[in-house]
């Protein structure tokens, strides 16, 4: 969520001191209206070495999405072109119908597919459908292919946050209250203001949708933060979950039992 251009605040982007501090990449370069996903990142991350963009420094990649970091260190399989009027077709039809509506046609085309997505996840059923009609193969044949990673594991340090659970659910609760106070309600507002549609990824943001209550004059205010708080605290279970199912040996476990832990010792290694 941090590619999208309006979400500064909300996805607790880089501030101002922190861009001073470091020259960042690939935060906030994408409009709200795009569906925007691994492969896309990936592609950035390429054009950015390409153009000389991480030479002569340690890049040092950071984020809670663990798909990301499975992508530079292993690859994305390459994945078929997909012409434009397949990917705008069924684009529209995910605005038009809804998740779930696809979700019962990728279950009858591919459900070995339809199995492993959630009914309410859009833009990866309409990704399957779309790469199931460009090739006539499943994603899960593309994504069984070996890819070519962008970082060499054996040449760099791959950390992990171990933070304890009530730590992080402090420091999520005062991050929250800290985002109202920033601006995050008069970035809802924005986004709300380009008139997108609300399956979009950018639209589904936490924050978003109960913010969005709030300036509706449905929810009061202290109920939208209760709501993102608890969301938040949510998604940083399915990530701790994820870290300590899917990442393997080579990630060192930092604890964090501090409210601000270093990781220059590791990261001067």
């Amino acid at each position: 969520m941090q590619v999208y251009d309006v979400l500064r605040v909300l996805t607790a982007r880089p501030d101002a001191e922190d861009l001073r501090a470091a020259p960042h990449h690939l935060y906030g370069h994408v409009h709200p209206s795009t569906l925007y996903s691994t492969g896309e990142w990936t592609r950035d991350v390429e054009k950015l070495v390409a153009a000389g963009g991480l030479e002569g420094r340690r890049a040092i990649f950071v984020g809670g999405t663990g798909l990301y970091f499975r992508a530079l260190l292993g690859g994305l399989a390459e994945m078929p072109d997909i012409p434009a009027a397949i990917r705008d077709a069924w684009r529209d039809r995910l605005l038009r119908d809804g998740p779930e509506r696809l979700h019962a046609i990728l279950a009858a085309r591919d459900p070995e597919t339809a199995l492993v997505l959630r009914p309410t996840d859009g833009q990866r059923i309409a990704r399957a459908l779309e790469v199931l009609d460009a090739s006539g193969r499943s994603i899960r044949h593309w994504q069984a292919q070996v890819g070519i990673p962008l970082v060499d594991p054996a040449t760099a340090t791959c950390l992990v946050t171990d933070i304890a659970r009530a730590l992080l659910h402090r420091r999520i609760d005062a991050r929250v209250e800290r985002m109202v106070e920033d601006g995050a309600i008069e970035e809802v507002r924005q986004i709300r203001a380009l008139g997108l549609d609300p399956a979009l990824p950018a639209m589904k943001a936490i924050g978003v949708p109960e913010f969005g209550a709030y300036l509706e004059g449905t929810s009061e205010l202290s109920e939208a933060v209760s709501k993102v708080q608890a969301a938040t605290r949510q998604y940083a279970k399915r990530q701790l979950t994820w870290f300590r199912n899917q990442l393997g040996a080579e990630w060192i476990r930092l604890p964090a039992d501090s409210e601000r832990p270093t990781l220059l010792p590791l990261l001067a290694k």
